[in-house]
């Protein structure tokens, strides 16, 4: 991956594209995961077209995995030119308040952390990844510039408020399946999926304004786009159960604009209500 961010990015997509098309052939257990997932949300989708969303899906990820490269070790200035910012003027608007940046996962998500530090110092949380190697080289991607305060996960909701109330900005991605704690059931794509109610939470608990930031990556050399949305209005409410279904639907809206980006491996629907079959 080092010797390969000197390439330019046309000629590294091409050979992520070519690596995500391997994945896809030998990678069982998460092309399957993507079937299934896809199947779930799109069952009126002719399953042709299902399969050609699962196929682009493993190519931009294998785009995304090797692009990691130049956000490890490229120029500052040559990412700058890579990842561009849209809406950074509502952020700016915000300075010194409590913000929460809703970042869906979408597979360009660690490009929008890494150009976003080049302006903002920012907070975020993140996963331990069971290797350590794998481990490092995710907090390098998401901590080279300016001032970043990674949290881990385990370090629980006192870490984020405490973050949060200091006045960086916070990435938060809250849109996976952890588990059936801190969890309600709201539909995602139709399906009742259990989805943490954090943002509702943390937006409650420090009068955090909530800023959609949706990364994108663009066809062939063109790079990645970042787009921070204005604050949401009226947002949170007393119940967070609809907060969270409204989260769920902004986050349905953009799937639909690009399938293949969003982090179909994942077992989004592994957790069930009871009484109900698992999907995996």
């Amino acid at each position: 991956m080092w010797l390969m961010h000197f390439l330019p990015l046309a000629v590294l997509a091409a050979v992520g594209n070519a690596v995500g098309e391997v994945t896809f052939r030998l990678v069982r257990e998460r092309r399957d995961v993507t079937r299934i997932n896809l199947a779930k949300c799109f069952p009126a989708m002719n399953p042709v077209a299902r399969e050609a969303i699962a196929r682009a899906h493993f190519r931009v990820f294998g785009r995304s995995l090797l692009e990691r490269g130049i956000l490890a070790w490229a120029s500052g200035e040559r990412i700058d030119r890579l990842v561009r910012l849209r809406g950074l003027e509502h952020l700016r608007a915000l300075e010194g308040r409590p913000v929460l940046l809703l970042a869906p996962h979408f597979v360009g998500l660690d490009a929008a952390v890494t150009r976003l530090t080049r302006e903002i110092p920012l907070g975020g949380i993140y996963s331990l990844q069971k290797d350590r190697h794998l481990r490092d080289f995710f907090l390098r991607v998401r901590c080279r510039f300016g001032d970043t305060q990674p949290i881990a996960r385990q370090e629980g909701i006192r870490a984020a408020v405490a973050a949060l109330r200091s006045g960086r900005p916070f990435y938060y991605l809250p849109d996976q399946d952890y588990g059936a704690r801190d969890s309600v059931f709201v539909p995602f794509l139709g399906v009742p999926a259990a989805t943490v109610t954090g943002l509702s939470r943390l937006a409650r608990i420090t009068g955090a304004k909530v800023l959609p930031c949706v990364t994108r990556i663009l066809p062939g050399g063109a790079g990645y786009e970042v787009t921070i949305e204005p604050p949401w209005e009226n947002f949170p409410t007393a119940d967070p159960v609809a907060d969270t279904r409204r989260m769920n639907e902004y986050i349905e809206r953009k799937v639909l604009e690009m399938p293949e980006q969003y982090l179909w491996m994942h077992k989004r629907f592994k957790t069930r209500p009871p009484g109900e079959a698992r999907f995996y």
